[in-house]
């Protein structure tokens, strides 16, 4: 009996979804989960097709071609841990583990050591694209064992989503080693929070200052998705506007609880930014917002003590809806030029050689943030390899220039208005810091100093420097 191509482990959604998307690639695939019946009932729900069912883990790797390359889908954490051990007395030399889960990166860093001085290869790989994208072809962001890209590249790159003019191009590449993959997914989430949030405070400007109907949010929307906005989350935007609850007929939208969920990738990036010392900052508001959004309760009894204000913009409307399209799209630009500093941080720390274009490409179909600016951020990173900060490259230089004017008038209004706009204020501060050549920061190295004689370094002349500041101190008068 032949032996498959490759096995997977963790029969859950995302799990039977990627197993569908190989074998319709043209691979054999060799299945297991703990819950038995699981194995069972996907087997029998899909006669005919190239799979093997497997009641154990020693059962898979023993029906599975050399090298042996086995897909891990199960929980992020300890269970990836007990999984390998497991595994590692039953494999060969030369053998290949895959973890296609949410994991964070040093967990990576740590299990691509281990299982490579088991004298086998270990990929990290970051899967994005949701349910649908695993069955019909996610994005993938390899790392780990570098040997082990040759031997996982073509299904990897075949089950991927695809992109370009002949839609050939996979969204699929090796991305560096050890946990580099799994950092760039965890990077590609932070982004996914931020635009999110982007989307909300529009939507929620739209709705309260202008007090647009769902219909016309809808309009909105759909305008917008034929422009610098063209993305999967304005799409799938627009199309929730038009859903209606079964049970009332109203709008479902409307029908939702206002608190947001999080699974502790956006947390994650922005814990590690603040590790590297780069100001990531509208991601964090995004990852603060939803914890805002989850202190429903207490946002009840604050209201009954601030009622909110029926207050609307009484300016030009169709104005203010362009300038909100393009307050949207700056910060956007601003999000992603916060997250490839971090990518540029991070493998500057762990002497990563990261191609950030080629990284740009992978989110180009199938994952969350898919967009169409992400191929002017490959044109930039391709003109210039050593960019410091997309916000320099002549196009968004020049995107932000005309944006500008309404993103200032759009928080100025949702401030006025008492609508909060954390990441929208976020970005435009992020850019006004970013652009000042001179910043308040003198004076707070003054207080550290004056308190802690932390010392501060001089404009004029090298060296660093410590002042009595009780004694040097001149008071009016005197």
């Amino acid at each position: 009996m032949a032996k498959c191509d490759i096995g997977l482990i963790g029969l859950a959604v995302m799990g039977e979804n990627l197993v569908l998307n190989m074998e319709s690639r043209g691979f054999s695939v060799a299945v297991f989960n703990r819950t038995l019946s699981k194995v069972d009932d996907f087997i029998g729900n899909h006669p005919g097709k190239k799979l093997t069912g497997c009641h154990s883990v020693e059962e898979l790797v023993a029906n599975l071609a050399s090298p042996r390359k086995i897909m891990m889908m199960v929980k992020a954490g300890p269970a990836v841990d007990a999984l390998i051990s497991e595994l590692l007395p039953l494999l060969s030399p030369g053998d290949i583990l895959i973890d296609g889960g949410n994991t964070y990166f040093p967990d990576t860093n740590r299990r691509t050591q281990q299982v490579e001085e088991a004298g086998l290869l270990y990929v990290g790989a970051g899967v994005s694209g949701g349910e649908e994208g695993a069955l019909k072809g996610p994005s993938i962001m390899p790392g780990g064992s570098v040997a082990a890209w040759p031997q996982v590249k073509d299904i990897l790159q075949k089950i991927s989503a695809k992109v370009g003019p002949n839609a050939d191009v996979p969204c699929c590449e090796w991305v560096g080693p050890a946990g580099a993959g799994h950092y760039v997914k965890m990077v590609h989430n932070g982004i996914e929070y931020g635009d999110m949030q982007l989307i909300c405070e529009a939507y929620f400007i739209l709705k309260h200052a202008l007090g647009l109907s769902n219909q016309e949010l809808y309009q909105v929307f759909e305008d917008w998705n034929h422009s610098e906005l063209e993305s999967y989350l304005i799409e799938i935007t627009r199309d929730i506007f038009t859903v209606k609850d079964p049970d009332t007929g109203d709008d479902l939208v409307d029908k939702i609880l206002d608190t947001a969920q999080q699974k502790g990738t956006g947390k994650w990036m922005s814990q590690h930014a603040l590790d590297l010392g780069v100001p990531t900052t509208l991601i964090t508001e995004a990852v603060y917002a939803r914890a805002l959004s989850a202190l429903k309760p207490a946002r009840v009894r604050a209201a009954e003590v601030f009622p909110e204000t029926d207050r609307k913009y009484t300016g030009d409307r169709k104005q203010f809806i362009e300038d909100i399209r393009q307050a949207l799209y700056a910060s956007k630009i601003c999000s992603y030029a916060q997250g490839f500093v971090q990518l540029e941080a991070a493998a500057s720390e762990n002497q990563w050689d990261l191609n950030y274009g080629s990284i740009a490409l992978l989110w180009r179909g199938g994952c969350i943030i898919r967009a169409r600016f992400l191929e002017d951020i490959k044109d930039a990173f391709t003109k210039n390899p050593k960019l410091e900060n997309l916000l320099l490259d002549e196009f968004f230089t020049k995107a932000i220039q005309a944006a500008e004017p309404g993103w200032r008038r759009v928080v100025s209004a949702a401030v006025e208005l008492g609508l909060p706009v954390p990441g929208f204020s976020a970005a435009l501060s992020y850019f006004d810091g970013y652009r000042r050549a001179r910043l308040p920061a003198n004076l707070l190295q003054a207080q550290r100093d004056y308190f802690g004689a932390h010392t501060y370094k001089r404009i004029d002349k090298e060296g660093t420097f410590h002042t009595d500041w009780i004694r040097a101190r001149q008071l009016p008068g005197t």
